[in-house]
């Protein structure tokens, strides 16, 4: 084409320019474990692959090579490349880039199966790890150790919500040779792309938004071709790889990702605004809101929100939180977000009191249901954790 499109056209028709067997409008799955060539001497001096350029489902396959595409194009990376599950793509990514006597810069509040993979398992291997709260460019700084090999982000972070400076913690990084990786699953290449920002790997767990389902696994890493064929050889050895079928359903999930986003972004707001007017909720945080205290550098770094947040309650009984959550009608209790369905969980935040009560935090994802509808449901239970 000789014009610019936007990327939720480009979302649609990369890598489809080529009709699909039979006229179909949908990419065929080409749910297959090996490809064979057509004779022994092709075989031999193509280094294993056929005439298509394909081998074994564990190294590639068609159905997957085009979300990796369209993924890449999204997230403005030169490739991409998928795996089972999200934390399949990190473990991935740590393990190529780690060896024994590495120091990784992690962000305190990640995802907390990434932080136990760097404390209970790559520490076994040697790998040391210093955990910084992220949220000042200082605290990186301070970090580094001569032996500092990457500086890993989440942005927004699991839980509370605190962002890092992107564009800071990259220039840092590159002026010491330290790689820096990224989870953009909250955010999405929708509203956020760290590696324009300077990060040189990005990462997603495409079994939330990406896929927006509920009923796929899957694990992006993107970035330039440099880094990302070390990463490409980790995955071949260790098997991780993307099942074509839910290759497929991610195809599916990226073709409405953009409307999604856009729907998640009005109705999460939507929600948090109301949270933070009402007395019962101590704190909410959600990097939309004014009062976040990081909301400037949302504005500077995002396009916009997605709809996962959480909020903080005045010390209240163990009943009274399980009371407020009894009463919700529209909400499941489950641990991923991403679909289109409203979820709650909540933890004790601290030791109870003498008189038996803690501040509870709340982790809500607010899915497709119309907000108001889900407000209504949370006004009818909130009354449980007056203090």
């Amino acid at each position: 084409m000789d014009y610019e499109i936007s990327l939720e056209t480009l979302l649609q028709h990369l890598g489809e320019e080529e009709p699909f067997p039979y006229g179909s409008v949908t990419p065929p799955i080409v749910q297959t474990s090996l490809f064979t060539a057509r004779t022994l001497r092709e075989r031999n001096t193509q280094q294993g692959r056929n005439e298509f350029g394909y081998t074994y489902t564990r190294v590639d396959n068609p159905t997957v090579r085009l979300v990796e595409q369209k993924i890449a194009a999204l997230e403005g990376t030169e490739d991409a490349l998928c795996f089972g599950s999200g934390m399949a793509a990190i473990a991935s990514a740590f393990l190529t880039f780690t060896e024994s006597g590495a120091h990784v810069i992690c962000v305190a509040t990640a995802y907390t199966p990434t932080r136990m993979l760097l404390e209970s398992l790559l520490v076994r291997y040697g790998v040391q790890v210093t955990f910084v709260s992220g949220e000042c460019i200082e605290e990186f700084a301070e970090a580094i150790l001569p032996n500092t090999r990457l500086i890993y982000l989440e942005s927004p972070s699991s839980l509370y919500f605190r962002l890092q400076d992107l564009r800071a913690v990259s220039q840092l990084a590159r002026a010491h040779g330290i790689i820096t990786m990224c989870d953009n699953s909250w955010a999405t290449p929708i509203f956020q792309n760290p590696h324009a920002l300077g990060i040189d790997i990005v990462l997603h767990s495409a079994s939330k938004f990406l896929g927006g389902h509920s009923d796929l696994l899957a694990g992006v890493v993107a970035g330039r071709k440099e880094h990302l064929e070390p990463v490409r050889r980790t995955r071949e050895l260790l098997g991780g790889v993307l099942d074509p079928l839910a290759g497929w359903l991610l195809l599916r999930g990226l073709r409405t990702l953009s409307l999604r986003m856009e729907r998640a972004h009005k109705s999460g707001l939507k929600v948090a605004e109301w949270l933070a007017a009402q007395p019962q909720a101590a704190k909410v945080h959600h990097p939309g809101l004014p009062t976040h205290p990081q909301h400037a550098l949302a504005q500077a770094q995002m396009r916009g929100y997605s709809s996962l947040f959480s909020f903080e309650t005045h010390p209240i009984q163990e009943e009274q939180a399980y009371a407020f959550a009894d009463r919700l009608r529209l909400f499941r209790f489950g641990c991923s977000w991403g679909g289109y369905e409203s979820l709650l969980l909540g933890w004790a935040q601290t030791e109870s009191d003498a008189n038996g009560k803690a501040s509870w935090l709340f982790r809500i994802y607010v899915g497709l249901e119309n907000p108001d509808d889900l407000i209504r449901d949370l006004q009818g239970a909130i009354d449980a954790l007056t203090p």
